[in-house]
């Protein structure tokens, strides 16, 4: 998986499933992170592909609930976000959707409480020797690039700190999201903490936070220095952001995810 020069959707919960996946890709984005997937959660579940729909759904033990579902299509672009907060576990769940999917991503900005009550998320950033345990057992076990998503710390010293650390253990890219733990969505994205960050790494920095449009994207490529972008809110509002053209009506995309969602259920609609 190349880094640089990418459009990125973000990892949403509840918002990044397949269908709408597809649909960003459809628009122009790169690379597609899936909604994050706590370890336990999936280390529960058993691989099976579903010939019906054409999909590869990991299914929790037991039950008909589809914890993560993949498709060929975007095997070379999709990425696998886990919460997580011990190596041999994570391990252990990467283990299982390495081989369908381009990358697995590790959540260390999720200011929830749920996550940061686990030991997961944004919890994870103040313990840089269990980030360097996790990044360190993935790289050196499974063949799948690893990378993984931040914030900012207090400091843009402690930050470019920390983010040094992290490429040291060889991942391929960390997305940095330009909020403090505690900053709401309404404060605005720090890009001058982001812009340290790039220039103190020689691995592609993915950018995240403000951006909503489509010329957005040149703005923080400029102020930041990084080559990729991630986009969150922007592409939920409307996915086609990606696309360099004339932004399509929100009625229309939301007519196309509709139709995907069909498709993921009732795959003959391709016919209609």
């Amino acid at each position: 998986m190349e880094y640089r020069n990418k459009l990125v959707l973000a990892p949403m919960v509840r918002v990044g499933t397949l269908p709408f996946r597809l649909l960003a890709s459809d628009y122009g984005a790169d690379i597609t992170y899936a909604e994050e997937i706590i370890d336990h959660k999936i280390i529960k579940c058993d691989r099976i592909v579903n010939e019906y729909i054409g999909s590869t759904d990991f299914v929790e033990k037991g039950t008909d609930n589809v914890v993560f579902r993949t498709c060929d299509q975007e095997r070379d672009r999709v990425v696998f976000q886990m919460g997580t907060s011990d190596a041999v576990r994570a391990l252990k769940a990467a283990e299982i959707v390495c081989k369908d999917v381009a990358v697995v991503d590790i959540n260390m900005g999720c200011p929830r409480p749920f996550s940061v009550s686990g030991g997961m998320g944004a919890a994870l950033l103040s313990k840089p020797d269990l980030i360097h345990d996790i990044l360190t057992t993935l790289r050196r076990n499974i063949d799948t690039p690893v990378t993984c998503k931040i914030r900012l710390l207090n400091s843009s010293h402690d930050t470019v700190e920390l983010a040094r650390r992290i490429e040291k253990t060889g991942v391929s890219a960390p997305a940095v999201h330009g909020r403090k733990v505690a900053d709401r969505p309404r404060d605005p994205a720090e890009w001058n903490d982001i812009a340290d960050i790039v220039s103190s790494l020689s691995i592609p920095v993915i950018a995240n936070g403000d951006v909503f449009e489509y010329d957005h994207i040149e703005r923080i490529k400029v102020a930041t220095g990084a080559s990729s972008v991630m986009v969150a809110r922007g592409a939920l509002w409307n996915a086609s952001i990606f696309s360099p053209k004339v932004k399509e009506h929100w009625e229309d995309v939301k007519k196309e995810y509709v139709r995907k969602v069909g498709l993921s259920i009732l795959p003959n609609l391709s016919a209609t």
